[in-house]
């Protein structure tokens, strides 16, 4: 027999009892098993408080269109709110001078030059500027001094600034409007 044939058979018969002492043990070996068991109890309890702050709802006042220079009207808005209730209102109110002027410029644009002063003069302002200056307002077709003497004959027509007294329909409506404010400041001073 040569060496290396008996080296061979020497390294042979180590790896054959290495695996009989220690691999094939170990293969045939059951596995391990852990059992474990585990029992708990967790009572739990919660008392939760929330609260909620928030804005109130808004009460958003109407908007009113007055891009339109050729309208002579005035637009009001407004708008109330509190926690419980929300009040917005709007309107429109006509301004009458605004409409004086523009009548008075289109007669004067169709060339009716008394006509667009006697407009004007229906303002007791714009009256009393004319007395004043010595050029009377036109009436009845008279201007110049005869319309003076017709103004003189008839102080009645003179235009006067004079408070109307309401009547019970609008007296009524302004006094519910001022009793709903009342209620409401009374409501936002909580």
């Amino acid at each position: 027999m040569t060496d290396r044939l008996r080296n061979n058979l020497i390294a042979g018969l180590i790896v054959f009892a290495f695996w009989c002492i220690f691999v094939i043990p170990v293969m045939a070996a059951d596995p391990i098993v852990t059992q474990s068991t585990s029992t708990s109890t967790v009572d739990n309890t919660t008392k939760t408080t929330t609260t909620v702050k928030t804005n109130p709802p808004s009460a958003i006042s109407p908007s009113i269109n007055a891009s339109n220079s050729d309208l002579c009207v005035v637009g009001v808005s407004g708008a109330v709110q509190t926690q419980i209730l929300g009040i917005s209102s709007g309107l429109t109110v006509r301004d009458m001078n605004c409409e004086r002027l523009k009548l008075s410029k289109l007669l004067f644009d169709l060339g009716m030059k008394v006509s667009a002063v006697s407009i004007l003069c229906q303002d007791e302002r714009v009256f009393r500027a004319m007395k004043m200056s010595g050029t009377p307002c036109p009436i009845n077709g008279l201007i110049g001094e005869d319309a003076q003497a017709e103004w003189d004959l008839n102080p009645k027509l003179v235009p006067r600034a004079e408070a109307k007294p309401l009547n019970k329909g609008a007296w009524l409506e302004k006094f519910a409007n001022g009793l709903i404010a009342v209620i409401l400041m009374a409501l936002l001073a909580r």
